[in-house]
């Protein structure tokens, strides 16, 4: 099993995230924008990340993937089967891909990405209104926010709460958090979750690029 894309990519993080609650062994190709690698063109073909291989199945888009591993490895179940829970938990997930995702991308694209791997200046405007998006995001978020210690679909880990945090992580990187005072439900639910081992590993390994 091959999961392609830098960790960096809240999308990529979620699968390799996803992949260590389930237990699984994998090996984790980290490539970056323009890369070239036949495999990884054969899994994705429009050169989305993540790729991801395993055996004869090649899949592109972080979701699919997901949905592909939890009925391949049901357990622990991180994609619930009650129906309401698992609308909740793809809203959720649909929520970070493409709303949550497009705020902060915007944010980090130009401030880090551009400037520090890409060597050339980002579009400081385009930032900008990623951050003139985030409030509406937070208050959204802490009005759904589960009680300390809690998650946002049922009583355990899910999709909803990986794909939620994910993107969180480049917000840190941009020197953005959440304020505690305004949005405390939506702070102590990050802390929760961004600080199992899951994620502690994977930002770790990432923080050495910030690092250097």
């Amino acid at each position: 099993m091959k999961i392609y894309g830098a960790s960096i990519s809240p999308f990529v993080r979620k699968v390799i995230v996803f992949a260590i609650e389930k237990g699984l062994q994998y090996e984790h190709v980290a490539l970056g924008l323009g890369a070239k690698d036949p495999e990884f063109l054969a899994a994705s073909p429009f050169a989305k990340i993540p790729g991801f291989v395993d055996g004869d199945l090649k899949l592109s888009d972080s979701s699919a993937i997901v949905h592909y591993l939890d009925a391949k490895y049901p357990e622990p179940r991180l994609i619930p089967s009650a129906p309401a829970d698992r609308g909740r938990a793809v809203w959720y997930d649909e929520f970070a891909d493409t709303i949550a995702v497009a705020a902060m991308g915007k944010i980090f694209f130009n401030r880090i990405v551009a400037p520090r791997f890409l060597k050339r200046d980002g579009d400081e405007a385009a930032a900008q209104q990623g951050v003139e998006e985030l409030p509406r995001l937070f208050d959204y978020l802490e009005s759904v926010a589960p009680r300390a210690g809690g998650y946002l679909v049922g009583d355990a880990l899910t999709l909803a709460d990986i794909a939620v945090a994910a993107p969180f992580v480049n917000l840190g990187w941009c020197g953005i958090s959440v304020d505690r005072a305004t949005h405390p439900k939506l702070s102590a639910y990050l802390d929760t979750i961004l600080s199992r081992p899951s994620f502690a590993r994977v930002v770790e390994a990432d923080s050495k690029l910030f690092a250097a």
